[in-house]
């Protein structure tokens, strides 16, 4: 057989010589291909889409085993009610979820990304698919009504499993869990429900409230709020249900709440204090805490002159009751003294332990929070929230932090004391994730080969090993 004979590629085609018969492929049989590359010690490099099945992302065959131990798709399929007709369904709900949660983890956020991946050999094989005769993935217009489907009682539904899945993520139960609670900023940018003007932000948007755990960063729960502050009895019902699911599930952990000014209301105060859960809460300061605080201030800046230092902070511990608060509580000032002037910042809370300790090393702690945050959604995109209805979301909420969960437990299989465990999602997926392979097809078996110049091969084989070793 001849070579292949070269068309300019203006022309948008290519020949075939076979023999003496000489055929062109049609439009519609056209193999694009990449114009304008430069020779190479006088070699013409020509390079064209036609090397058959291959994919971008296969690590997503990774992803697989980590969504198959959680079961994040069949949790949240559970609590939808199938109304379809079964003769006429050909994807279920779970296949799905499951194919959305991995396109988002590999960074593809959109319902519309779905139309190309459908057909992505990786894709299908992590969906549980043959990658050439299995049937296709589900199209764009599919997942749109999937995401309208659930009610608002499925989702509440799915909030309890969101929980469910963070209590069936550990071997054994903690003795102690540190729950940090803040909301963040989701502008929108259309007529979505429940979406306000918060002047704060000069924008219309949603606040999302998101709660993870402290000590591994696994996310607890996210929930889809109006664009407004949240209410001390609004955040109170939210930790009241994320309290009782998790002492129902470990009776006797100690929990600990952490967060700022918005969550140190009388409302969440007393029910932590009445499930006999520990606090540490921001304070807004007022006319009266500026009052107490006033010669601590003084007695900083003396200090500061004194020892000829550019800063001293100090800390003070007292007892304070506001007008709205159903009893007196621990509030503890920082005060810091600079050439700039006097700054005094309060907490509040019920653990023990000295008041420097408390706020450095537990309060400030919490900024990790904010990190976690940006991860959720930055690098899973979870602020794409541009759905009318309300419901629909919510539910895309809880699909991006199920497509988070498939991240941070890939980043947890690392080899440890390596770069890769403090690695951020986008390093994570562009490292492991993002791997060229060819899959075939064969009789007995479905051989993937991947690239030989990896250059992440070992610690991807380890975490390989690791998620392997986990089981289903």
């Amino acid at each position: 057989m001849d070579e292949p004979v070269e068309i300019p590629y203006d022309f948008g085609v290519w020949t075939r010589s076979c023999g003496t018969r000489r055929t062109q492929l049609t439009m519609t049989e056209t193999i694009a291909y990449l114009p304008g590359l430069s020779p190479v010690e006088n070699k013409e490099l020509c390079a064209r889409f036609d090397g058959g099945r291959l994919s971008s992302d296969g690590g997503v065959l990774v992803l697989r085993g980590i969504e198959t131990r959680l079961g994040i798709a069949d949790r949240l399929a559970s609590c939808l009610a199938d109304a379809r007709d079964p003769a006429s369904t050909i994807h279920s709900y779970a296949d799905m979820i499951r194919a959305r949660l991995f396109a988002i983890a590999c960074g593809y956020e959109d319902c519309d990304d779905l139309d190309s991946l459908r057909v992505d050999p990786a894709f299908k094989l992590a969906c549980g698919r043959l990658p050439e005769t299995g049937r296709d993935l589900m199209s764009q217009p599919t997942l749109s009504r999937l995401e309208n489907a659930p009610s608002w009682r499925a989702l509440a539904r799915m909030g309890l499993s969101m929980i469910d899945l963070f209590l069936g993520s550990f071997e054994r139960g903690p003795q102690r869990i540190t729950l940090d609670i803040d909301d963040t900023l989701d502008a929108v940018h259309g007529g979505q429900q429940l979406a306000l003007f918060n002047a704060h932000y000069d924008d219309y948007c949603f606040q999302p409230i998101h709660i993870f755990d402290a000590a591994t960063g696994k996310p607890v729960l996210s929930l889809l709020r109006p664009g407004k502050r949240p209410s001390g009895e609004e955040a109170a019902r939210i930790l009241g249900h994320v309290i009782r699911r998790i002492r129902r599930h470990w009776p006797r952990v100690e929990i600990t709440v952490r967060g700022d000014g918005h969550y140190g209301t009388p409302e969440v105060m007393d029910l932590l204090e009445d499930q006999g859960c520990g606090y540490i809460f921001g304070l807004p300061g007022n006319a009266r805490l500026a009052r107490i605080g006033q010669p601590w201030c003084e007695d900083a800046a003396v200090r500061r002159v004194r020892s000829r230092k550019d800063k001293v902070r100090r800390f003070f511990r007292i007892g304070y009751r506001a007008g709205s608060w159903s009893r007196m509580r621990t509030v503890i000032a920082r005060v810091e003294a600079t050439s700039k002037g006097c700054d005094i910042r309060f907490i509040v809370t019920n653990l023990p332990g000295r008041a420097k300790a408390l706020y450095e090393q537990v309060y400030c702690a919490r900024g990790r929070m904010e990190n976690m945050i940006k991860e959720h959604k930055l690098y899973t995109k979870s602020d794409r929230t541009s759905c009318h209805r309300w419901e629909a979301n919510q539910f895309r909420l809880f699909l991006h932090s199920g497509a988070y969960w498939l991240l941070h437990q890939l980043r947890q299989a690392a080899p440890r004391r390596s770069l890769w465990r403090t690695a951020t999602f986008e390093t994570i997926r562009r490292a492991f994730l993002k791997i060229a392979v060819r899959i075939k097809e064969l009789r007995s078996r479905v051989r993937v080969a991947l690239p030989s110049a990896y250059p992440y091969r070992p610690a991807f084989v380890s975490m390989a090993g690791c998620i392997a070793a986990q089981g289903p």
